[in-house]
């Protein structure tokens, strides 16, 4: 069975839920960030741009974003307007910075309750195991190691677009993950010990884009914790792992 095909077997889930690929959301904030270095011609300047842009994304409401058909358009223009702001003001860093404040909480802190205990053996197992359906893209094989209402939490920090509320229930998880590790051909995927137990480490060649920890209850993953915020990465990339 295609992957398409089994993607179609979880229950209707909306293409905002969904999210997008990793790859295409690094390819979208390259782009963007090129679009607005273009404009200012400094790469910090051109970073914070980004950023605003990305905190008036998140500051529209569930429906707004909906009607929004093509994101990367809306934010292109966004990107472009504030930098033109931006560039006729003495003060490009500070122009319009307050304007619309964050909205994306930067640390969740409210963690799924593990209902059954679990061995460190256990958790390395289910951790393994939904390595092994991830890299082979397989809902058949994700589905029956997730808890039914299992949650995912993804931390972009307001600079990566991903969903902005955590994602419940089985099938929604899991579609959310197979959409966001759509793997390019030069995208790894490996367990690695993340805050003390084993996790999931994506890399796009050899810069980590993603962690990925696992809250384990039994023989089921009850909560998923993504990181793609790349300044909670930073040390990753810098060789000191968290």
């Amino acid at each position: 069975m295609s992957r398409t095909a089994r993607l179609s077997g979880l229950s209707h889930v909306n293409s905002v839920d969904d999210g997008s690929p990793l790859a295409d959301l690094l390819d979208e904030r390259r782009h963007l960030v090129a679009l607005a270095h273009r404009v200012l011609g400094s790469a910090d300047h051109a970073e914070s741009a980004v950023d605003e842009c990305y905190r008036r994304w998140y500051a529209l409401s569930d429906r707004e974003r909906e009607h929004i058909s093509v994101p990367l358009t809306w934010l292109s223009a966004g990107v472009d307007r504030i930098c033109r702001v931006r560039r006729a003001l003495p003060h490009p860093e500070g122009a319009g910075a307050a304007a619309v404040p964050p909205t994306v909480p930067d640390t969740i802190v409210v963690r799924p309750r593990a209902t059954e205990p679990t061995t460190l053996r256990q958790h390395d197992a289910v951790v393994h195991a939904v390595r092994c359906a991830l890299l082979a893209a397989d809902a058949d094989l994700l589905l029956p190691l997730l808890a039914p209402d299992a949650t995912a939490f993804f931390d972009g920090g307001g600079k990566i677009r991903t969903p902005v509320a955590p994602v419940h229930g089985r099938d929604r998880v899991a579609r959310g993950l197979l959409r966001l590790l759509d793997r390019g051909p030069h995208a790894t995927l490996a367990a690695h010990s993340v805050n003390g137990r084993t996790g999931l480490v994506v890399r796009h060649g050899r810069r980590v884009v993603a962690v990925l920890s696992l809250d384990v209850s039994g023989a089921e993953a009850v909560g998923v914790w993504v990181v793609v915020n790349p300044d909670k990465l930073r040390s990753w990339n810098a060789g000191r792992h968290p």
